[in-house]
């Protein structure tokens, strides 16, 4: 949700609505400008009211990087957006070529980007497993095309894709 606080328009990050003890209820919000990209915690009383300002969600591509800024593209329309990486964060760490997100706007500008569930990500090192090495599931690190280092199990092999979960991490399977 987005909201108009002191003049600034602002995407709510996170909600909790809290009753302390003898006090009033409150809500506990963070926002995030969308001016300066500034986080900030605020208290909102119980009889305050908000202005919402309508999000629009709409499907990108990854097209490329250019330098430290990620550059999106519209599939339908070929409008490209071009995103800071700061606001990207880490997933970055999962953004490959071609690879479809769900992108925020507000008031015509981009705010956040939701991945999908997972990704399909290739090895570029995997270091061999040791021989007698086969307990209980045993794993080793090996790195991704993206440059993130996760566990696998010791059958990975450089040049394999696999099957990585964005909102975790971990990997899932061969693809």
């Amino acid at each position: 949700m987005a909201i108009n606080y002191n003049g600034d328009i602002c995407v709510v990050l996170d909600t909790q609505h809290r009753t302390p003890g003898n006090l009033r209820a409150f809500v506990q919000a963070t926002l995030r400008s969308i001016r300066t990209g500034k986080a900030a915690d605020v208290r909102f009383s119980s009889t305050e009211k908000v202005e919402v300002v309508p999000m629009m969600t709409t499907k990108m591509e990854f097209s490329y990087k250019d330098g430290e800024d990620f550059v999106f593209s519209n599939p339908e329309t070929y409008d490209t957006v071009t995103l800071l990486a700061d606001l990207i964060g880490d997933d970055k760490n999962y953004l490959v070529e071609n690879c479809t997100v769900t992108m925020t706007f507000v008031d015509d500008k981009a705010v956040s980007i939701e991945l999908p569930p997972s990704v399909i990500l290739k090895v570029i090192d995997a270091p061999e497993g040791i021989r007698g090495d086969s307990a209980n599931n045993v794993q080793k690190a090996i790195v991704m095309e993206t440059g993130i280092t996760i566990q696998a199990p010791l059958f990975i092999k450089a040049g394999e894709k696999l099957k990585i979960d964005t909102r975790t991490g971990k990997y899932m399977e061969r693809a």
